[in-house]
């Protein structure tokens, strides 16, 4: 499998951990979710955890996915904006508690508000998403990957190829 060498400051673990990185993208590859919930929640996520490197990446997917600049731009005020479906709300709300786990946890009133909007395979779906994209946005933030190298459909593309 190929990896395009994407430069990080710390650490290649692209070069120096290949097997977890393999998993991590198989991993990323069983989750099944409709792309532009996907895209938001990865998105929301970085941003909150200050991931660079996956905004980058993520921006530029979900771009290439068709979803509209004024939804991303939108994205970190979704509460205060007309533009997401209650059931993105809902993925975006999820996705904030698990993101923020420390402070409080999930609570009960968002994890009933996602199973209505959501069956209970697909919530399973949604709960792997987030949490894979927290543990990629703590690889990347501790490993200092540089944003700005990323092209779209990279991600998938490596994913396929550990498959």
């Amino acid at each position: 499998m190929t990896i395009p060498a994407i430069p990080a400051g710390r650490i290649q673990l692209d070069q120096l951990a290949m097997k977890p990185l393999a998993a991590m993208l198989r991993l990323e590859a069983a989750i099944g979710l409709d792309p532009a919930v996907r895209d938001l929640i990865k998105l929301r996520a970085s941003q909150i955890n200050g991931c660079a490197t996956c905004i980058d990446m993520h921006w530029k997917d979900a771009r290439a996915d068709g979803e509209s600049e004024e939804r991303l731009y939108s994205l970190d005020a979704w509460r205060e904006s007309p533009l997401y479906s209650d059931r993105e709300r809902a993925a975006l709300e999820l996705c904030e508690a698990m993101t923020l786990i420390a402070e409080g946890h999930v609570p009960d009133a968002v994890w009933e508000a996602a199973g209505a909007q959501f069956g209970d395979e697909e919530l399973a779906q949604l709960v792997f998403s987030i949490t894979a994209i927290n543990a990629w946005n703590r690889l990347m933030i501790t490993a200092r990957v540089e944003p700005g190298h990323y092209q779209p459909g990279m991600a998938r593309e490596m994913a396929a190829a550990v498959r």
